[in-house]
């Protein structure tokens, strides 16, 4: 595999999430699905190019694998997100009412985030800080993804009035649940990069452009050209969580002279 593969696969992921606001009905879903599978693609082929496919391996087992348990116990029992049900017949095949395109958006959402809070972390407890900047990192993602989807009829709440002033139809527990499954995800992500990593740090040039396309491109798709009158608020609640590692990693590209987040060198990585 050549590392021209991640780059077309974002690509192609971008240019599906670009058309996603100018469809509607089936049309939509099916681009839906596509931005998933694509972007969970990119993220894939990225890691094992990168980092190896033992490591890519453990991702999507780790990514993918948990995201399928857990979705599959909140549709039951509403742990640990809260009361909801999947449009079932809107995304293709499903196991036990969650569609099997679901867990990679986990993976879609885990992995840019992962690698910029990689190049972010510094210091004598650097593993504890990546896996913290992940968490939030994922769960700001999440801010953006639930508005959305839900307006567009994706899954539904049972409760409708317990959630974030301009999104009450979300409740709180939907984000808590995110916070404990994603701090879970990046601590056994933790542990494979320290078992399967190279102990160098990595070109991470595509899964940091992806990272500010979601932040800074979902701001502005949720403030613009979607018509949910509550994603002006997601908007803002993604682009000011996802932010805690944005605006910090721009001034990194941004200042002169500092080396930049992905570029290789031979400090040790975990």
């Amino acid at each position: 595999m050549t590392s021209r593969v991640p780059v077309v696969l974002a690509g192609a992921a971008i240019a599906a999430q670009i058309l996603y606001p100018l469809v509607h009905g089936g049309v939509r879903d099916v681009v839906t699905v596509f931005v998933v599978v694509l972007l969970a693609a990119a993220s894939i082929t990225h890691a094992a190019v990168t980092r190896g496919g033992r490591w890519a391996v453990g991702l999507v087992v780790v990514t993918a694998g948990l995201g399928l348990v857990s979705e599959v116990a909140g549709t039951a029992t509403g742990f640990p997100y809260g009361c909801y049900d999947y449009s079932v017949d809107r995304l293709g095949p499903a196991l036990a009412g969650v569609p099997l395109v679901v867990p990679f958006a986990w993976t879609a959402g885990f992995y840019p985030v992962w690698c910029v809070a990689s190049a972010l972390a510094r210091g004598p407890h650097r593993r504890a800080v990546r896996v913290a900047l992940t968490t939030v990192g994922v769960v700001g993602w999440d801010l953006y993804l639930d508005p959305q989807m839900v307006a567009d009829g994706q899954w539904r709440w049972c409760v409708t009035d317990a959630g974030l002033p301009g999104v009450e139809h979300i409740p709180l527990t939907n984000y808590a649940g995110w916070f404990v499954v994603a701090t879970v995800m990046a601590v056994a992500v933790d542990r494979i990069d320290r078992r399967f990593g190279t102990g160098t740090r990595h070109r991470d040039g595509v899964p940091i452009g992806l990272f500010l396309w979601t932040w800074l491109g979902s701001a502005l798709a949720h403030s613009v050209f979607l018509d949910a009158p509550e994603l002006r608020y997601s908007a803002v609640y993604g682009w000011c969580a996802m932010g805690i590692l944005g605006v910090p990693l721009l001034v990194s590209l941004l200042r002169p002279g500092v080396r930049r987040p992905g570029a290789r060198d031979t400090h040790p990585h975990a």
